[in-house]
Formats: C-alpha cells, structure tokens, sequence
C-alpha cells in the first residue's frame, strides 16, 4: 500500500467494494476514495486525487443501492498518525533564523495575503558559532543548494537572508550540512561526544576519520585520546573538507605523520561548497601534490560514480573523474541499490587508467586502438 490509515475496527467492518469514503482533507479539498477490496481487519481503497490527510480526518463510509434508492453512511475518525517531516521551502530574500536551542525547525508562518509574520526556524547543532561568526558572513546550507547572508547573530540566535535558492524556491530537510566558509571558527576538531565515541575505537576499529579538522593541535589531541586507551596504532584518516584544512594542510601532514599510519580524505562535497564549486578542481589538485611530496596516500571522496550507484547509469562527466580519481590511493563509493555495478564498472575503469598513470605523473604507454577495445 502506499499509504497506511488506522481506523476503528467496527468501522471497517461495514464496508464493502464499491463503497466510497468521503472526507475533506488538511488543505479543505473535497476527496472521494473508492473501497476495491476487503480483507480480515481491513479494506484497499484507491483515489484519483492527492489527499492531505492527518490525525482527526473525519471519514465517512456511503453505500447507495440502487435498486431500493437508499444511502446509508457511517463516519469515523483516522487514528493516530506517525509525524512526518515536513520541508521548510525557502526563497530567495527570505528570513531564516537559526537557533541554539534543539526544538524542531519549522517553515515560515503566513497571513492570509502570503505575507511573512514569522520567518521559517531552524536548529544549529553546534553552538558553538554563535560566538564566533560575524554579521556580513556568508552561509551555504545543504551542499549549497541555499546560501545566504548573515544579517544579525547573538548568543543564542542567527537571523540569515536567503540569496540563493532555485526560482521557485529550495526545499530544507532535516539533518543538512551547514557551512560558513568565511567564518573564523575556533571549535575543535573533537566533540565531548567524540572523546567518548573513541572508548569503542580504541578496542574495535582499525583507523579513525578526523572529520572538519583545522588546526594541528587537533591531530595532536586525536593521537594523546588513543595512546591513551591502548590505540596507538590506528591509523589516523585527516577528512580535508575546510577552507582552513586546505589552508593549513602542510602543517596538518607533519602533526599528522607524528603517528603512523595515516591518511588524507578529500571531502568534495563539503571542500567544494567552503572553496566554491569552480575552486575545486584546482583545490584537489594541490592537496595531491602535497600528499605525494609527503608519502601520504590519499581517499578520494564523494559522488564517485553517484549516478551510476543510485539510478544504474552514470554521466560522461562521471566516468571521466572516476578515471581521475586513478592518482589516489583509495576510492570511495557511496551506497545505492546499484552498488555492485558501480565498483565493477570502478574496478574496470582503475585497471585501464593506472597503465596510464602513476600518481601525478604520465607513463606513456602505447595507446590502445579502438579495435583492440
């Protein structure tokens, strides 16, 4: 079924295929559903129309005989129904206010001529930016899909002016990255949630990934928490996914290669939208140079392959950066129902590329002619 409604049981037992249920849904729309079958404790109805429909909906039950011209009817109410999340829409010069509190985010509140009386709300997990960003200061919500201008923070609550969104405006669901690419933040790297995260580290993981690292002491602390509980010899993955990471990388790689082994990751996602989307081509250039020079390998990260993995065909200009991703030490792919197709199509793609090249330098190899393909 696409849709599950609890209702009363003595209710449901009266019902019979062709009958039809009445209701007006949450947006004060008429709507007919037609019952086509009964089973034990319940019946399959079908609509033609959308329905709104939410806890309290009043359902009535219409059966017409036609041969005696009667209509009997029977109503009921829809029983208690799981909440569900509700998207905040946002357009460009609207008013978005972040808050310290964790109640949930809520879109804008409208009068009667579609005018804001209460701008839309959401809540920032890290409180800790409300001390540290300044009026003036852009922020990118969602990869970037929104972005916007700081226009006034306190303590406990950032007012943000939208200036871009899609013409028609840009859906906000719940858990999206937010980046202020500008800001200087000095939060570090490992949360109280972290420190307690790394108990189990110690004693089952092999490596740990250093996620929104900016400072060396950060590195540094991450190696003192798993000496300290026997985890010396974890590997230690750095996620470069800042400005200020890509800024201050070289003096991330020494605090990092302190400890062995250790690792690079290029986020792309969140390095593009801190960079800016037309930097991050360079930016991943200059993060393998680095890591060469310093015999670190290196995660290449992020949408590899995303179409292919998701909707089981992917785009000419993902199967080109696949085959750039071949100067890397380790690729990684993110899940979908075409997985298995995407790192056999990966595989087959690093088997030919790496003939051709070596980290950052050409081999040279003959060429393959389209008919040995």
């Amino acid at each position: 079924a696409d849709a599950v409604v609890p209702v009363p049981a003595d209710w449901v037992s009266h019902a019979r295929p062709g009958d039809r249920v009445h209701l007006i849904d949450g947006r004060d729309a008429s709507r007919k559903v037609r019952v086509i079958a009964c089973e034990q404790g319940g019946f399959w109805a079908e609509a033609r129309h959308t329905a709104y429909i939410e806890t309290g909906t009043e359902l009535t039950l219409r059966r017409v005989d036609l041969g005696q011209d009667t209509e009997t009817s029977r109503s009921a109410r829809i029983g208690e129904l799981p909440p569900i999340e509700i998207p905040i829409m946002l357009r460009v010069g609207d008013t978005l206010i972040l808050h310290r509190d964790p109640r949930p985010g809520a879109p804008a509140v409208r009068d009667v001529h579609g005018r804001i009386v209460e701008p839309a709300h959401i809540s920032c997990t890290l409180p800790q930016v409300f001390a540290d960003v300044r009026v003036g200061e852009p922020i990118r919500i969602d990869d970037g899909k929104i972005e916007g201008i700081v226009r006034s923070v306190s303590g406990d609550e950032m007012q943000v002016e939208i200036t871009l969104a899609k013409p028609g405006g840009t859906k906000l669901r719940g858990d999206k990255g937010i980046n202020f690419p500008e800001s200087d933040l000095e939060t570090g790297a490992l949360t109280p949630k972290d420190l307690a995260d790394l108990d189990f580290v110690a004693q089952h993981a092999d490596m740990v990934a250093l996620s929104f690292v900016n400072n060396p002491e950060d590195v540094l602390q991450l190696h003192e928490e798993l000496r300290a509980r026997d985890g010396g010899d974890i590997g230690v993955i750095l996620k470069i996914e800042t400005k200020r990471a890509f800024q201050r990388l070289p003096w991330l790689l020494l605090a990092a290669m302190r400890g062995y082994p250790v690792g690079v990751m290029i986020a792309r996602g969140d390095l593009a939208v801190e960079c800016g989307w037309e930097r991050l081509a360079e930016v991943q250039e200059e993060i393998l140079w680095l890591c060469e020079a310093a015999h670190v390998p290196v995660f290449w990260a992020t949408q590899v392959l995303e179409g292919l993995a998701k909707k089981g065909l992917p785009s000419r200009a993902e199967i080109t950066d696949a085959a750039m991703s071949v100067r890397a030490e380790c690729v990684m792919l993110n899940k979908g129902p075409y997985i298995n197709r995407a790192v056999h199509t990966l595989d087959h793609i690093l088997r030919r590329m790496q003939e051709h090249q070596v980290k950052k330098g050409a081999t040279l190899r003959n060429l393959t002619l389209a008919g040995d393909l």
